[in-house]
Parts: structure tokens; C-alpha cells; sequence
């Protein structure tokens, strides 16, 4: 079943996010230090180069490294660190592989609480406690997953009506708002940063 995802912000890239689990997966993988519509249009972009349509965990998995590496690496380069974001995408899909049978959708298909959804993300290569949170957010908000207790397992990035991360993006204006918030939040830590510098001094 392929959900209306528009995170990417560009058709194709949303398409393959909507029907492939492991293309969100590692669209919240690359989701670190590059604007979002960059790093979830990056599974479209990995999926062309290596001559199809979708993705495939083992496929991945089993990609030759440095072969992989120039894959990410080529213009338009699918990461700001291709190299590290190389290894990083083929140890989610070897982690899959081994625990998953290359199934990504197995690690929260049928599951029952949303603390059990985060505690097999966040032991996912590449994923720390705020990245599982979101992507549990984005599960449930958008993708329709819903196993008991998902909100709260999700923390803040669970809530109703918030625009703090990728799960609360529909559009370009939803995309505006959580970049405004994640600007005001970086804000509010340099000043409380400096307020704390002030007062050591």
C-alpha cells in the first residue's frame, strides 16, 4: 500500500517513500546535517543508480563498499558526507539483513507498544534515541502506524499539531513551520549557552 508522503518535495522521491519501508528508513537515516528535502530525496537517488525503481536490503547490503561510496559520492552527491553516509546506509541494510531477513517493515509490522517500535529502532545502526522517536512520529502520523502507546514512546515528536521534525511535514507550509521551530530552538540553546557563560564568568 503506498501512502502520500511529501517529505522529499519532489514526486518521484515522495512516491518511493510512500510504498517502501526501507527507502523512509534510510531517508531518516541521511535526515543529519542537511535540509531535509535533501536527505529523503537521497533513497530516489540511490535507487535510480543502481538501475531501478525501488531498493532492496540485501542488494544494498551486499553492494560492493568502495563501488557504493562512489555511488553516493557522484553529482549531485546524495549526502554532504557521502563516504560516512555510504557505510552508515550498507550497516542499516546489513542490520536488516541479519535480524530481519531484509524485511524493513518487519521491524514494526504487527508489533504491540510503541515502546517496543523504539527500543527496535533505536537499535537500528545510524538511529539514536531522538532520530527512533522521530521516525516512530512519522510512523504513526503518516504512515498510519499505530501500536499502543506510540505517542508517548514518540515523546514530544508524538504530539498532535506540533511542527518539530520530518514526522509533522505535509507540504511546503508544514516544512516552514518546523524549519522556523528547529531555528527558534537552535536559538533559545546559543542564548541559554551564553546566559550560562555569563554567569561562570
Amino acid at each position: 500500500m503506498s501512502i502520500t508522503i511529501r517529505l522529499a518535495q519532489q514526486p518521484e522521491a515522495d512516491e518511493l517513500l510512500g510504498r517502501s519501508p526501507l527507502a523512509a528508513l534510510l531517508g531518516m537515516l541521511l535526515d543529519q546535517r542537511i535540509p531535509m528535502e535533501w536527505a529523503f530525496s537521497g533513497p530516489y537517488t540511490i535507487a535510480v543508480r543502481m538501475g531501478g525503481d525501488d531498493l532492496d536490503a540485501r542488494e544494498i547490503a551486499a553492494y560492493d563498499p568502495e563501488a557504493f561510496v562512489a555511488l553516493l559520492s557522484a553529482k549531485p552527491a546524495v549526502h554532504r558526507y557521502p563516504g560516512s553516509m555510504a557505510k552508515r546506509v550498507q550497516q542499516l541494510c546489513q542490520y536488516l539483513v541479519e535480524h530481519y531477513d531484509g524485511d524493513p517493515g518487519a521491524v514494526w509490522r504487527d508489533v504491540a507498544t510503541g515502546a517496543e517500535v523504539l527500543r527496535r529502532l533505536n537499535a537500528l545502526p545510524g538511529f539514536g534515541k531522538q532520530k527512533s522517536q522521530i521516525f516512530l512520529a512519522l510512523l504513526g502520523k503518516q504512515f498510519g502506524v499505530r501500536p499502543t502507546g506510540w505517542r508517548t514512546a514518540a515523546g514530544a515528536y508524538g504530539d498532535a499539531g506540533s511542527y518539530r521534525s520530518a514526522a509533522d511535514i505535509t507540504g511546503p507550509e508544514s516544512l516552514a513551520r518546523v524549519r522556523a521551530f528547529k531555528q527558534e530552538t537552535k536559538r533559545a540553546a546559543k542564548s541559554a549557552k551564553a546566559n550560562n557563560a555569563a554567569r561562570k564568568d
